[in-house]
């Protein structure tokens, strides 16, 4: 079970049917957290949310999800690493990384770690959602 900051009971069998949409996002941010869920609720995908990369990592369900919206930057955590340590033990969880702190060497490393989105904070709802739904169609 995820140590999560949801609503969604992750532990049961019948909350994640293959034909829901969860998201999982990871900021140290609550505000964006909670906008994140609110928005991706507004388009139909469930979220679960967690506060730092260690709660995200120890989370078991992550067969259940479409994607991962990673903030770049966890409380001195490199996003990027914690997609790296997730690839290294073989989970495939497409990502969208995010962050607040736009460089260029970080953006190269972001891409050459294979996520499918990097956005720059604040960004559209439309820029978040459309890799999503190209996730979610199984176009990505």
């Amino acid at each position: 079970m995820c140590a999560a900051l949801s609503v969604i009971e992750v532990g049961r069998k019948d909350c994640a049917l293959p034909n829901q949409k969860l998201v999982f996002v990871v900021d140290d941010d609550p505000g964006i957290l909670r906008g994140l869920k609110r928005l991706l609720g507004k388009y139909g995908y469930e979220s679960l949310l967690f506060d730092s990369a260690e709660a995200f990592e120890s989370c078991d369900e992550f067969e259940q999800g479409i994607c991962v919206v990673l903030d770049v930057q966890l409380n001195g955590v490199s996003g990027i690493e914690v997609r790296h340590r997730l690839t290294d033990a073989g989970i495939a969880l497409p990502v969208i990384y995010i962050t607040a702190n736009d460089n260029e060497s970080i953006r190269a490393a972001a891409v050459e770690s294979g996520c499918i989105a990097y956005l720059t904070k604040p960004f559209s709802a439309k820029s978040l959602i459309e890799p999503i739904a190209r996730v979610a169609a199984g176009l990505a």
